[in-house]
């Protein structure tokens, strides 16, 4: 991932992509999944991973609820893959750090926001491979970039993606990339000589290659490198029987285990001990009436994480308290075993999107992908289908919710949470701000934030407080 990805005039592409070379649309707008619509046979798009599977995986997740400031980060980190890992945080951080000072003003309104998601590629055998999208919106045009990040467990190594190709095959890969692109609408051949003139430079440039399931190379080049920012991102995608002379011994490897994956991902770990998952059950539905006793609402956004949602239902089962967790979708699907056991304990899992993008810079067609996809991997973990959302950076409007049928939860005591990694601060702000039928916005994701549960529950339940769930308290007022 390199500092190109922040070029603010990177328009976001959404066309539909040929088998060969493709640009999007150019519609400017948020591309809400983690891989654009590619046509063709299902052969030639990338194999689906489920990283249920990968043992040992946590998410690492930061957002920010500020509204001068809004972004929500996620990469994973898988035992074994410790330098793939630094590498996606160095780089993260200092995209983070860079929209920070040059776009959040205390105080004013960001015109934008700043979204960094994730993908897993291959998890399979000794290899890994991860892309990292980055979508920030918030200078002249909307800037989607993508890069993918290779973990080689044989030996013990992070790989750029052009060391899929090996070093004697790199100017045959790129002459045939350069003979696809030449030509098509929006490609200068001047910015496409230019762009692969040095060969110091090309793997900034070429830093997002993938296989697909059929064995192909799939080559994705950012908006602006190649072409008129206007024309968007290319992907260039190459057959099996076309790349197989260039790939390195590491590359070979990575295409077989696309191609063919294994049940298990072993990168050389000592131990991929998994976060234990609490056995908590409810004894009987919640037969608390808010009309009668003090009621509030505690909600915990951005989860599951490992080991924090573990650790917080621990916490709420000693005091039988009830909450709702509202879930990021790719989170949903690395942990399906926590949103279980939220359910099981008597919670209520509600809607949080996929990956937390402002749902009002979507179109409404975004919208129904984020929060479907969403209900989807939760109905599958839990076996209930949500019926709350909750907007990110509480952005809702009308188109928002014409498209859907959720229901959307805001809040009227907000911890700040985010921004305050003090367990004491945001015990003192819930209990100082608490009022009758409260709802309260925390996040799992924050060990500080689970840390200041037990005091909230001991102090508030003195207070003649009982914790329940958002949809109890709308249902029983």
């Amino acid at each position: 991932m390199r500092s190109r990805f922040l070029l603010p005039s990177a328009l976001l592409l959404l066309g539909s992509l040929t088998l060969t070379t493709a640009c999007a649309n150019g519609s400017g707008t948020p591309d809400p999944s983690p891989e654009p619509v590619q046509a063709g046979p299902s052969s030639t798009l990338p194999r689906s991973v489920d990283p249920s599977k990968i043992k040992g995986l946590e998410i690492v997740n930061d957002s920010s609820e500020q509204s001068s400031c809004p972004f929500a980060i996620s990469y994973p980190d898988v035992p074994g893959a410790k330098a793939m890992t630094a590498t996606m945080k160095k780089d993260v951080d200092w995209i983070l750090a860079s929209f920070r000072s040059s776009r959040c003003v205390s105080g004013s309104p960001s015109a934008g926001e700043l979204n960094v998601s994730h993908h897993f590629l291959v998890a399979s055998g000794d290899v890994l491979g991860v892309r990292l999208t980055t979508v920030d919106t918030s200078g002249a045009g909307n800037g989607q970039s993508t890069s993918t990040y290779w973990y080689d467990g044989e030996a013990g190594a992070y790989r750029q993606a052009l060391e899929l190709i090996a070093d004697g095959s790199r100017n045959a890969f790129t002459a045939a990339l350069k003979k696809q692109l030449r030509g098509r609408e929006g490609v200068d051949p001047t910015n496409l000589d230019d762009a692969f003139a040095h060969t110091t430079h090309r793997a900034g440039l070429l830093d997002d290659l993938s296989f697909t399931a059929d064995g192909g190379l799939r080559v994705q080049l950012d908006s602006g490198t190649v072409g008129a920012i206007a024309a968007g991102t290319y992907v260039v995608s190459l057959d099996k029987a076309t790349v197989a002379p260039w790939l390195s011994p590491f590359g070979r490897r990575a295409q077989k285990q696309t191609e063919h994956p294994s049940s298990d991902l072993d990168l050389g770990a000592p131990s991929t001990p998994s976060a234990a998952v609490p056995t908590h059950t409810a004894s009987a539905d919640d037969d608390t009436d808010c009309k009668k006793v003090k009621c509030i609402a505690l909600t915990f956004d951005d989860g599951p994480a490992a080991p924090e949602t573990a650790n917080l239902l621990d916490h709420l089962a000693r005091d039988k308290a009830r909450v709702t967790f509202f879930t990021v979708g790719q989170n949903v699907a690395a942990h399906p075993e926590l949103v279980r056991a939220e359910a099981r304990a008597g919670h209520e899992v509600g809607n949080h999107s996929w990956n937390h993008h402002d749902l009002t810079k979507l179109t409404p067609e975004q919208v129904a992908y984020q929060l479907d996809r969403t209900s989807a991997a939760i109905k599958a973990a839990t076996g209930k289908t949500p019926t709350l959302f909750r907007p990110p950076y509480g952005a809702v409007n009308a188109k928002v919710k014409a498209a859907t049928t959720l229901s959307p939860v805001l809040w009227d005591v907000d911890t700040e949470d985010w921004k305050y990694r003090d367990s004491s601060k945001v015990a003192q702000t819930v209990i100082a701000k608490a009022r009758r039928n409260s709802v309260v916005l925390m996040h799992d994701i924050h060990p500080t934030s689970v840390a200041a549960v037990p005091e909230i529950l001991r102090t508030l339940t003195a207070e003649g407080f009982h914790f329940v769930t958002v949809s109890h308290l709308r249902a029983t007022l």
